[in-house]
C-alpha cells in the first residue's frame, strides 16, 4: 500500500495528539490532593457545624471544638489555611467524592463506607459511657444491679445497656437526649448511659452533682476520611495525629472539650 504525503501528515498529527493526550493523562495521574491543597493554599475540611463538643459556633461565630483543633493542626502541618466547610450526615460523603472538601472529620468506620472512601488515623474517641455522681460506687456492669438508669430509647446506647445490665437493673427509656439528661440531673434516675459527645456537656455543666464516667459499654472511634488513592495526604494526616498523641496536644484537646483525659485505647477499632 502506497502512503501519500497527505496521509503521512495525518498519521503524524495523530501521533502528536496521542502523545499529548498521554501526557495529560500522566500528569493527571501524578497529581494528588496535596498538590491541589498546596497550590490553593487552603485545606477544605468537612465538619458538622453544630456538633458540640467536637465543633460549634463560639461567641464570635467562629467554630471551636475538638474537631477544629485537629483540623487546624492538619492545616498547619500542610502550611495552608484551614477552611471549615459545614456538612450534614446526608451530604458529607458526596462533598468528599465530588472534591468539594479534601477530607471529613468524625467519620465512624463501616465496611459500606470503606468501599467509597479511605480512612486515615482514628483521632477521636467515641464510646458509650455509664455516667453517675461521684458519690455513687459503680465500677462495672455488675454494679448496675438494682440501679435506675436513663437511656435514649431505640439507640445503640439502649442496645448496649440492655445487653450489659443485670436483670434487676431499672432501665428507664426516654425519647430524646434532653429527657435522658433531665432525668439524671433531677434525680429521677441514679445513672444515665450516653455517648461521650453528650456526656461531655453534662460533665462540664453539673458542678454540684459532680458527675463522672463510671465505665464504658462500647468503643468505636472516629476517623478522618479522605478519597481513595490519596496516599500522601493519608500519610500527612497519620503523621500529624501521631505527633499530637506524642506531644500531648491531642490529650489537651480531649481534656478541654471532652472533659476527660485521652485514653489511647479508645482510638482502637
Amino acid at each position: 500500500m502506497r502512503i501519500t504525503s497527505k496521509l503521512k501528515s495525518s498519521l503524524a498529527a495523530v501521533v502528536v495528539l496521542g502523545g499529548a493526550m498521554l501526557g495529560l493523562l500522566s500528569n493527571g495521574a501524578n497529581a494528588d490532593a496535596i498538590d491541589d491543597i498546596t497550590k490553593a493554599g487552603v485545606l477544605n475540611v468537612g465538619i458538622f457545624s453544630d456538633f458540640p463538643p467536637f465543633s460549634s459556633a463560639s461567641a464570635d461565630m467562629s467554630l471551636k471544638g475538638y474537631d477544629i483543633d485537629v483540623a487546624q493542626a492538619l492545616a498547619d502541618a500542610l502550611k495552608v489555611k484551614l477552611n471549615p466547610v459545614g456538612i450534614t450526615g446526608q451530604n458529607r460523603i458526596p462533598y468528599l467524592t465530588e472534591h468539594r472538601v479534601d477530607l471529613l472529620m468524625s467519620v465512624g468506620y463501616s465496611k459500606e463506607r470503606a468501599e467509597v472512601l479511605d480512612y486515615a488515623a482514628a483521632y477521636a474517641p467515641y464510646y458509650i459511657a455509664v455516667i453517675g455522681p461521684a458519690a455513687l460506687a459503680v465500677k462495672g456492669k455488675e454494679d448496675l444491679a438494682g440501679k435506675s438508669i436513663a437511656v435514649n430509647r431505640g439507640t445503640l446506647e439502649d442496645t448496649s445497656l440492655t445487653e450489659a445490665a443485670p436483670a434487676t437493673a431499672d432501665i428507664k427509656r426516654f425519647d430524646n437526649y434532653n429527657s435522658v439528661i433531665q432525668a439524671f440531673i433531677s434525680g429521677q434516675t441514679q445513672l444515665m448511659v450516653v455517648g461521650n459527645d453528650v456526656g461531655a456537656q453534662v460533665l462540664a455543666r453539673q458542678e454540684e452533682l459532680k458527675p463522672e464516667q463510671k465505665f464504658q459499654l462500647l468503643t468505636s472511634p472516629s476517623h478522618i476520611a479522605l478519597n481513595k488513592g490519596e496516599d500522601r495526604l493519608k500519610k500527612a494526616i497519620n503523621d500529624t495525629v501521631a505527633k499530637m498523641l506524642a506531644d500531648g496536644s491531642l490529650n489537651k484537646s480531649s481534656e478541654a472539650w471532652l472533659k476527660t483525659p485521652l485514653n489511647p485505647d479508645n482510638l482502637k477499632d
